[in-house]
């Protein structure tokens, strides 16, 4: 897996701040060659002094990355970039702001050409702290960009008082529990938190959802909730909860062995069926027989996995699986999900 270019598909609404954090990315001396795909250069307003050679698609920038438009298909431009001799580190993919991420995303799943040479790595988010509850009312993609991050920037909150700062927290909060979230101005990160994340690594939702680790499973559906209004709120330490009527994520975890011939059709089977509201699923399984972590993630209907690494010696062989999407059958995969084991 390893040989395969990391790439960053970047998402957020109009005005949130992606450019800045592009301009971020392309300016700093991080040492790292990225390929950056933009969808239109134009009016993305890069700053001009980054770039270098302004041929018709692909730009160098100062700092070793190049730039690219896309006009054309995005197969097509990663293709090129994977010919051009040194090679870069990562590739980030900015999305329109109003785009919907998931056809970027499925891009690496389902090219073959693209598929052998790059591997989805994470989507990160940026949302605007003041404006965010706003687009969630009126916009259903803004939802679908929460749902879907792996990484979310929640960014300006110099903008928002603190109290309406945690109300917009718990929001995305209830929309996706999993996705690691940063508070930022003018999207000022350690670009490692954005890039290299390896969202396969669901280790990195052991660092957020600590109740993952707990008994049983766990999702934040079975709050019971207020039937008078969307969503309800529960205080403990002071803390909401919300709890979006839409999106939900349930998760998953067994420390029996799985069979493979037993997994591999029901989660092909469930995706097939559930794929439209299945936003993203991802996990880490162990499948009885084998030392090496099996790790896949998917996008709707597709799936891509692989073996990742070797089980290390003490370290706890569990199989831990996250679905997030809309209106999914709970008790369904539960179930099926309980029927894999070996």
């Amino acid at each position: 897996m390893s040989d395969k270019v990391p790439v960053t598909v970047l998402t957020g609404y109009l005005g949130a701040g992606k450019t800045t954090l592009l301009n971020r990315i392309l300016s700093e001396p991080h040492g790292q060659k990225y390929a950056v795909i933009v969808n239109e250069f134009g009016e993305i307003g890069i700053d001009n002094d980054l770039v270098v050679g302004a041929d018709e698609e692909i730009f160098e920038m100062n700092n070793g990355c190049i730039c690219c438009t896309v006009r054309g298909d995005l197969v097509r431009i990663i293709d090129g970039l994977m010919r051009r001799k040194g090679k870069f580190d990562a590739i980030i993919v900015e999305t329109t702001g109003l785009a919907d991420p998931a056809p970027v995303a499925q891009t690496f799943f389902m090219d073959d050409n693209v598929g052998r040479k790059a591997k989805l790595d994470a989507v990160v988010t940026v949302a605007d702290a003041k404006w965010l509850q706003d687009r969630l009312k009126d916009a259903p993609e803004a939802k679908n960009q929460i749902a879907f991050a792996d990484v979310i920037l929640l960014n300006k909150t110099d903008l928002v008082e603190p109290d309406a700062l945690s109300e917009v927290e718990a929001r995305i909060r209830g929309i996706n529990p999993y996705a690691k979230l940063h508070k930022t101005e003018r999207c000022r990160i350690a670009l490692p938190e954005v890039l290299g994340r390896n969202a396969f690594d669901l280790d990195r939702i052991m660092e957020i959802e600590p109740e993952f680790l707990g008994d049983g499973t766990h999702d934040h559906h079975d709050h019971d909730h207020d039937h008078g209004h969307g969503h309800a709120h529960h205080h403990d330490g002071g803390l909401k909860h919300y709890h979006d009527e839409e999106m939900q994520s349930v998760s998953l975890k067994t420390d029996q062995p799985l069979d493979p011939d037993k997994f591999f059709p029901w989660v092909q089977e469930l995706v097939q069926i559930e794929g439209p509201n299945i936003l993203r699923c991802k996990g880490i399984l162990s499948f009885k027989n084998d030392d090496q972590r099996f790790v896949f993630q998917g996008v709707h209907m597709i799936l891509d996995g692989d073996h990742q690494r070797p089980w290390q010696p003490g370290e706890k062989r569990e199989s831990r699986i996250v679905f997030i999407g809309r209106k999914l059958p709970m008790d369904k995969i539960r179930e099926g999900f309980a029927g894999c084991a070996a």
